[in-house]
């Protein structure tokens, strides 16, 4: 029987994919243990993406994600689960890149987009000739985002956006940017792609800058941009995006991608501390012998199969189309918690070893808490939960 510690899957649910998904599931589990795993540490460290990855990440079979066409595999969402998760559970920053290029940038434009569009921008994208960012966080709008304050207008033949945005994956460097405004003369939330020109250099009127000193998911950048008077041919508008609704279809397309992520940081924490266990010898005994330690595994282990089921269940009822809203904050609320928590007790476990690089779980440690802040802070999808409970809005105190 296959070891728990090395494929921590208690009840046994990935026996119940199919071939196609075992597949996809075990190509980027190798991918991962053989060409992101022993050099994602210094990457990390050095907070700089590892651009040698990107070759071989093209060639997996999961960029595009759900997208059907343009060069995408059209994955199930079990199946694109199951990505998110062995990314997770190998490296947060890369699964980051992935999320923010594949199904928030790409998906944009194949969900808001007309048929020149995507036929435009998604083939290059889906070989990751070109890198995508989502542009819809400000300095002043994170979980309300629908308030979003970044301008455009229409002049003649162009678009003119001003605005700042914040907190944007890969936003420094991508080469298609998908930017969310509030046109002035309705009101209403558009689409626009921003490209970079043929020299490489971003449009005038558009400045990002990389924001430094984050001590998590440091081998992706997050940019600061300013916009300022940028000017967009017409046809760089998303055709299919009206208003925030269109960010909402975008956002109800991906959701869940975090909550995946988290079981993957859960898996190798609890990989991490189980072979520890066994390795670190205590007065005169492996501490795995001790009482404390193999209360404190099981427990791990439990959470753990506790976030797989609840996963699982996700991906099904998304399928069905009977996924709601609140039932994505429960599960995201869940995972966070958990893989985080399980993430501390793993540092907890290594002493002063789970501090070091080399050991892997600090990574996971920190990176945790990023998924828990992002897709929705912690409060924030215990607020939409409690509001389905309730029926009582907490942001507004009135029912809903």
């Amino acid at each position: 029987m296959t070891s728990v510690i090395d494929h921590p899957d208690y009840f046994l649910l990935d026996s119940d994919l199919d071939d196609d998904v075992i597949g996809l599931r075990d190509r980027v589990r190798a991918f991962g243990k053989a060409e992101v795993e022993p050099i994602i540490n210094e990457y990390w460290e050095r907070a700089e993406l590892p651009d040698p990855v990107l070759p071989g990440l093209a060639e997996l079979g999961i960029v595009g994600s759900f997208i059907t066409g343009y060069g995408c595999p059209g994955l199930s969402r079990l199946a694109s689960g199951i990505a998110a998760r062995e990314m997770g559970r190998i490296d947060g920053s890369i699964n980051t890149f992935l999320g923010v290029h594949s199904s928030l940038c790409m998906g944009s434009i194949y969900m808001l987009g007309d048929e020149d569009q995507r036929a435009q921008w998604l083939p290059a994208m889906a070989r990751l000739e070109k890198t995508g960012a989502f542009a819809l966080t400000e300095p002043r709008h994170g979980s309300d985002s629908v308030s979003l304050e970044t301008a455009a207008r229409r002049e003649g033949d162009s678009w003119v956006l001003n605005g700042h945005k914040r907190w944007i994956g890969n936003g420094h460097a991508a080469d298609v940017i998908v930017v969310f405004a509030r046109d002035e003369a309705d009101g209403q939330v558009k689409a626009f792609v921003v490209e970079k020109q043929t020299d490489g250099s971003y449009p005038q009127g558009f400045r990002p800058e990389v924001i430094r000193g984050k001590m998590a998911k440091r081998s992706i950048h997050q940019a600061d941009i300013v916009i300022d008077e940028l000017r967009l041919p017409l046809q760089n508008r998303l055709a299919h995006c009206e208003s925030f609704a269109g960010v909402n279809t975008v956002l109800g397309a991906t959701r869940g991608g975090a909550s995946w992520e988290a079981v993957g940081h859960g898996m190798a924490a609890f990989e991490l501390a189980s072979r520890y266990a066994l390795q670190r010898e205590q007065f005169g005994a492996p501490i795995g012998s001790y009482q404390l330690v193999q209360e404190r595994l099981a427990g791990m282990l439990s959470d753990l199969t506790s976030m797989q089921l609840m996963c699982t269940r996700m991906a099904h009822l998304q399928e069905r189309g009977e996924f709601s809203t609140a039932m994505a904050s429960m599960v995201k609320m869940t995972t966070s918690r958990k893989a985080l928590s399980m993430c501390r007790t793993a540092r907890d476990m290594m002493g002063g070893n789970g501090l070091l690089l080399e050991n892997h779980v600090a990574r996971h440690l920190t990176d945790m808490e990023v998924v828990s802040t992002y897709e929705g802070t912690d409060s924030m999808q215990a607020l939409i939960v409690g509001r389905d409970i309730t029926g009582i809005s907490a942001f507004t105190r009135t029912a809903r």
